[in-house]
């Protein structure tokens, strides 16, 4: 098949590998009829997630046809069309049967590095370094899912792809953030960051009762696409001090929620976006967390930080004064999807939500290398790429 592969910084190539099989009685083989780019998948195409290896295959948000199944698989039927959430769960552990599937603690077969890296370890993630198991991602032809009685949700069939494949990984995920907020009406929320996850945070606050909602970002698309499309007030770090504006905008009170969309390569301004730069490219820190300390410093007193963004390892510099000092609370972790997948099903087919309206660009999935170096650069207004595979 074809597949989506890593060999290196910024150097991705579709090649042809072995097909997926059965390996445990409880897998599923999907046909992926529809793919997408992620922005935490740029932290990997730039080198700076660790445990990567060359040919390791790439992709998290996929959605397909069931076309074979293990012996012990009993929710799924060949023939089901399914979305595939991005954490691996096993569905039975302490941490699954409290439905935090992203911490299961047994899909993941290289939790030894993981505990290394973070104490303990994660769940396992499709297409996601081998710090989260090294499992073939989506980004290709066809995948293998374990535990595929707990993740997949089977879609109607009259729903497009574009509808449904985000419940895959940036739908919840937005929207997790967003719950995490304690959002409460006439509550004002900050968000950081207007690509695919933040445009869902700002409309999942709103869907949660939030009366205003401040986007901030720098790139002229992604902020027109948070006024017209998720219905924000906007804020250009480029050309405001982003704590100085909230304070403006909020009574001098602040925020009573921000929301870090970013994550480890946020961009800046100024001198600590400099030392972080620096210190990144020397491998001295693995995070450059700028929207982090301007969400720290930002929120109001006893307000909720909420960080979907994905953070690696090590971030210099974090004002943990102002948390402890102002009694803030802070919120974070890989999405749950599955416990988020059936629920934003319905708020789709209700037409609350729209989740084909962050795509902007439909490529085959030969054309990868180009979308990605597309994406990372922002060309073309790119800010969400689905891919399709040829069969």
């Amino acid at each position: 098949m074809k597949a989506t592969c890593w060999h290196g910084v910024r150097d991705v190539r579709v090649e042809q590998v072995p097909d997926p099989g059965i390996l445990n009685p409880g897998d599923a083989i999907v046909r992926i009829t529809s793919t997408a780019i992620c922005g935490s998948d740029l932290h990997l195409y730039n080198g700076v997630v660790p445990g990567m290896m060359q040919g390791d295959i790439l992709g998290h948000e996929f959605m397909g046809e069931i076309v074979e199944i293990g012996s012990s698989v009993k929710r799924l039927k060949v023939g089901d069309r399914v979305v595939v959430p991005f954490p691996i769960a096993c569905g039975q552990c302490f941490f699954c049967e409290q439905k935090l599937f992203s911490v299961c603690e047994n899909s993941n077969p290289n939790a030894w590095l993981a505990e290394k890296m973070w104490g303990h370890t994660t769940a396992g993630i499709f297409g996601y370094s081998h710090l989260t198991g090294g499992y073939a991602g989506g980004q290709a032809e066809y995948a293998r899912v374990p535990f595929a009685d707990v993740g997949p949700l089977v879609v109607p069939k009259e729903l497009p792809d574009d509808k449904v494949l985000f419940l895959s990984d940036v739908l919840p995920t937005g929207y997790m953030a967003a719950e995490a907020c304690d959002i409460v009406p006439g509550a004002v929320v900050a968000v950081w960051g207007c690509g695919p996850v933040g445009q869902f945070a700002i409309q999942s606050a709103y869907l949660l009762g939030a009366e205003r909602v401040i986007a901030i970002d720098h790139y002229p698309d992604r902020l027109d696409m948070a006024r017209t499309v998720s219905h924000a007030e906007t804020l250009n770090f480029d050309e405001v001090d982003i704590v100085d504006a909230l304070r403006g905008m909020t009574g001098g009170r602040g925020p009573d929620a921000c929301i870090d969309a970013v994550g480890m390569e946020a961009h800046g301004t100024g001198v600590g976006y400099v030392y972080d730069r620096v210190k990144q490219a020397m491998r001295l820190e693995s995070d450059r967390p700028t929207a982090l300390r301007e969400a720290l410093l930002s929120c109001r007193n006893a307000g909720v930080v909420s960080v979907p963004g994905v953070y690696g390892g090590f971030s210099d510099k974090i004002p943990f004064g102002a948390v402890m000092n102002r009694a803030l609370t802070i919120r974070t972790g890989q999405c749950h999807v599955q416990r988020y997948m059936q629920p934003l099903l319905e708020r789709v087919v209700n037409g609350e939500l729209d989740p084909a309206c962050i795509i902007t660009h439909h490529l085959d999935l030969d054309e990868a290398p180009q979308a990605y170096d597309m994406f990372k650069h922002k060309q073309d207004r790119c800010i969400k790429v689905v891919m399709h595979p040829g069969h």
